[in-house]
């Protein structure tokens, strides 16, 4: 199988302060104009942790703590892109949210878990449906 045809690690941080959820409204590569929580790609050799502490910080400039997991997904929906999509919560630490990758991202904000922004990206759906449910694997 050529090495472009393999599965990426995607790690995902649903982060939570006061009990609102950070999301952003996302630019670029897939799911421009959808909102979702801080993330990105798994690094050689990089614990998942220190993953979303990383993506959280060169996003949107803050620190989370507790950072626990919440769920796999299989996710296919954006092929050609085919990612293993890590789900993570934390808790806000410290720092005010500010766009720190303007080609990746165009706003940050806290948001009641009852009235997120629409439209969202399939993994803050994936997310909130693991809240929600208690599921912690799909595998579309």
């Amino acid at each position: 199988m050529p090495e472009e045809q393999r599965p990426l690690v995607g790690v995902g941080v649903m982060i939570f302060k006061d009990g609102k959820v950070l999301l952003g409204k996302r630019k670029g590569a897939h799911g421009a104009g959808k909102f979702a929580s801080p993330g990105g790609h798994l690094e050689h050799m990089e614990s998942i942790e220190e993953c979303a502490k990383r993506e959280t910080m060169e996003e949107c400039g803050i620190e989370i703590e507790n950072i626990r997991f919440q769920y796999l997904y299989n996710l296919k929906n954006y092929a050609p892109k085919h990612y293993i999509h890590i789900g993570l919560m934390a808790d806000w630490r410290s720092g005010e949210p500010k766009v720190l990758e303007p080609e990746k991202c165009e706003s940050w904000d806290w948001y009641d878990l009852d009235n997120l922004p629409k439209p969202s990206m399939e993994t803050t759906d994936m997310a909130m449906e693991s809240l929600k449910t208690g599921q912690i694997f799909f595998d579309n």
